[in-house]
């Protein structure tokens, strides 16, 4: 029996109504990376109103999602899309480009993919 490792770590920074959040994800995320994530989201924002995010999704580690894990990361999405301002995900996989653009179909703000970790911090902070 092997054990794979998989999870997101996560970094949340704050100015008043203004967030960035950094996003790695490792391995095949699971329902149970999403029942940890959700609730320090959830409570990192609840206590703002309208709060404005920026996010650096670095995706380099990312094998994919369990199916329920997906519909956890749709949810998540749907939950906090109109606080979403850009989001750049950072990868290294095709499949990471097309996803990034499936995913900007369900949320306000941009969504862009990058393979040059310091292109995405740019153009996040322009």
């Amino acid at each position: 029996m092997s054990n794979q490792r998989h999870g997101i770590a996560i970094g949340i920074e704050r100015t008043d109504r203004d967030f960035f959040l950094s996003l790695k994800a490792t391995g095949k995320l699971t329902h149970d990376d999403y029942q940890t994530i959700t609730p320090m989201l959830d409570a990192a924002l609840g206590e703002v109103r309208n709060p404005l995010i920026k996010v650096l999704f670095d995706a380099t580690e990312l094998e994919g999602w369990e199916l329920r894990a997906a519909w956890d990361d749709f949810k998540m999405g749907l939950k906090h899309n109109n606080h979403f301002v850009k989001i750049a995900v950072y990868g290294n996989q095709h499949w990471q480009h097309t996803a990034a653009s499936i995913g900007s179909w369900f949320v306000s703000g941009e969504v862009k993919y990058f393979d040059d970790e310091h292109a995405a911090l740019d153009w996040l902070h322009e």
